[in-house]
């Protein structure tokens, strides 16, 4: 490809980073960069594709970005002071008419050991092996689930754990090390509760744990001034987030309790608030600092003067971000950044629209739409099994994947880019007056793929990593990389 000038290339570079090196929503904003227990990384909705649920939504959102499994003494529990909600909009009006919010408590025991007969506190988050009980535990996180509609908090209802008949969970703790936990999948899969959902006649399931993370990226090289070949293979970079934990919080609701009426077309985003008094438990007592659905949108559509704005609104005010979408900076950036400047797609982008704002009409666009950014799932089409899943989505001829929700599998970086160089453009959206293929025919990529939906149909070549694998069944990311021993996968 044609190159420009170093000095362009460093001054584009510059501008073009903030945008998409962050990793999908990791530290995407500049005050969520400095409170990563309340930053959502990354957001999943999809028809269950475990054997016998497809009759169910699974709902993921990650927390906590960068994670190193070696993170002790105190490693990475869910922040006291917030809430955490996961949030559906099934009318189309880009306001939660479903929220499903978390919070936390931290239950501290004091554990202490006779040191010359004196009783010492620890200063460890365990003294011995680990089991279901947490008798060796010395710091115990649980959480409770209320169901708010239409933000109604003040008559928010709670989610009932079938297994006890209380409200009460509780949170594995993360993934010590072999010696803490010798089996870490057995230890966290207990911790997988059936829920009991106020009006809905079947139960749903939750787990809020650590997991391996689900997202895949050529982050050093991207932060290096592009340093890569765009039109070059899917597989010929390392993902940079193969070592890398996350804390998910997992939902699987029947798909009837989600919808409304005769749209299937559902509408989902997670946020994190913080509280801002001790005063009241209204709404106006916290501040939404986190927000994501549609990944990607705060690195590589919102500018930089409006990152956290973004992060503190609601989709049903989505209209002042609207330039944004109609007038991308992304696609400028990379075609002048790689010499392709004069292919770049015109203006309005009304492609993007659809993709971002509205959903896809005859896809994924609900019955009656007020443009707002979301993940929209259209739950009447039926999941595919993870042997037929294609990692393009919707672009791959897959119609059960993005933009159409998202899976883990789902390369949704190679997506995006190619979308915001006009793969849709004419199909589904005008794209001003552009008349030659945008990348003259060679699709744009971070050369970084997963090597599969599940461990029995993987898809290894090149530089990618057999361990950047899901599970094919609920809460479907892989349990987390250990702390100990190094190199260990789980």
């Amino acid at each position: 490809m044609k190159s420009k000038s170093s000095g362009g290339i460093a001054l584009l570079g510059c501008a073009f980073l903030p945008f998409i090196a962050s990793a999908s929503s990791h530290r995407e904003a500049p005050f969520i960069a400095g409170s990563p227990r309340v930053d959502g990384t990354d957001f999943y909705m999809f028809r269950s594709y475990e054997s016998g649920r497809s009759n169910y939504v699974t709902l993921l959102a990650n927390y906590i970005p960068f994670q190193e499994p070696q993170g002790g003494p105190n490693f990475y529990n869910m922040d006291e002071t917030a809430i955490y909600a996961i949030n559906i909009d099934n009318d189309g009006s880009g306001r939660p008419d479903l929220s499903f919010e978390f919070e936390f408590k931290n239950t501290t025991k004091d554990l202490t050991v006779s040191a010359g007969g004196q009783q010492t506190p620890v200063p460890l988050i365990n003294i011995g092996t680990v089991n279901l009980a947490g008798t060796n535990l010395n710091v115990v996180q649980s959480y409770t689930i209320k169901l708010v509609r239409h933000g109604d908090r003040r008559n928010a209802q709670a989610i009932e754990n079938v297994s006890t008949q209380g409200n009460t969970f509780l949170k594995p703790v993360d993934n010590i090390g072999h010696k803490s936990i010798p089996n870490y999948p057995e230890y966290a899969s207990q911790f997988i509760y059936n829920i009991g959902i106020p009006g809905c006649a079947t139960p749903g399931r939750v787990f809020v744990g650590q997991r391996k993370e689900s997202f895949f990226i050529n982050v050093g090289e991207i932060f290096d001034l592009v340093n890569l070949n765009p039109v070059g293979p899917r597989d010929g970079n390392k993902n940079d987030l193969t070592s890398k934990n996350i804390t998910t919080l997992a939902l699987e609701v029947p798909t009837a309790c989600l919808t409304a009426g005769k749209d299937p077309v559902i509408g989902g985003w997670t946020t994190a608030s913080l509280r801002k008094s001790d005063e009241g438990d209204s709404e106006r007592s916290y501040r939404q600092v986190s927000r994501l659905g549609m990944p990607l949108v705060n690195e590589v559509v919102i500018g930089l003067p409006d990152k956290d704005k973004f992060n503190e609104s609601s989709p049903d005010h989505d209209a002042q971000f609207l330039h944004y979408v109609t007038n991308p900076s992304l696609p400028v950036l990379l075609n002048v950044l790689f010499g392709n400047a004069a292919n770049a797609p015109g203006t309005p982008r009304n492609d993007l629209v659809a993709a971002f704002l509205t959903g896809v009409k005859g896809l994924n666009q609900p019955l009656h739409v007020n443009p707002s950014e979301m993940l929209r799932l259209n739950t009447s089409i039926a999941p595919t099994p993870p042997s037929n899943q294609n990692d393009l989505g919707v672009l791959g001829g897959d119609l059960a994947g993005f933009p159409n929700g998202r899976r883990p599998y789902d390369d949704v970086v190679d997506i995006t880019l190619r979308v915001a160089e006009g793969a849709l453009c004419g199909a589904i959206g005008n794209c001003g007056s552009e008349t030659a293929d945008p990348n003259n025919g060679a699709p744009y990529t971070d050369g970084v793929r997963a090597a599969g939906p599940d461990a029995a149909d993987t898809h290894v070549s090149g530089m990618i990593n057999p361990n950047d694998i899901f599970l094919s069944a609920f809460p479907y990311l892989f349990p987390p990389i250990p702390g100990s021993p190094q190199g260990a996968t789980q």
